[in-house]
């Protein structure tokens, strides 16, 4: 399992479920590759706490936590004992709010979700192939990109065959 303790991002955002407003939470690490997602109906301590705990049991602590200005976060961390790992700034949590964006056109395509438990394994399964392709294109020279791209192709197909 790969560790990812430097830096999370949590952020979340409103999904409709058949005209209801439910909240899809997610966790991305410093490099952008989506390490937790949780759908809930409320989006209070109690939602948040589950989340964290989900993906603090997963992962373990992070040396910091950058959120939105939601005080769910910070009274979920308090009980947790990492309030003082939380960041909360303006313009910080721009890794997670963009990491939906890929997510939005999709759930476009799908034409909307019927059922938590759908739009659960959705994350999940988009979150993995995210994570899967994802390669960090700006640190990298082109050749060394294509190399990786190739790779993770192969990888995929060798995985969808069986």
């Amino acid at each position: 399992m790969k560790c990812s303790r430097w830096q999370w991002h949590l952020d979340e955002m409103f999904v409709k479920i058949n005209g209801e407003r439910h909240h899809l939470w997610r966790a991305v690490d410093h490099e952008g590759e989506v390490l937790e997602s949780l759908v809930t109906k409320k989006r209070d301590k109690k939602a948040a706490l589950k989340f964290l705990r989900k993906t603090m049991r997963k992962h373990d602590y992070p040396e910091m936590i950058v959120t939105d200005r939601l005080r769910s976060y910070g009274a979920a961390l308090k009980d947790l004992g990492a309030n003082h790992r939380q960041e909360t700034g303006r313009w910080l949590n721009n890794r997670a709010a963009t990491s939906h964006l890929p997510f939005r056109g999709r759930e476009r395509v799908k034409l909307r979700f019927r059922r938590m438990r759908s739009l659960q394994k959705f994350a999940v399964i988009h979150a993995s192939v995210c994570n899967h392709f994802n390669s960090e294109r700006s640190l990298t020279s082109r050749t060394i990109f294509k190399l990786n791209r190739a790779a993770a192709l192969s990888e995929w197909r060798g995985l969808c065959t069986a």
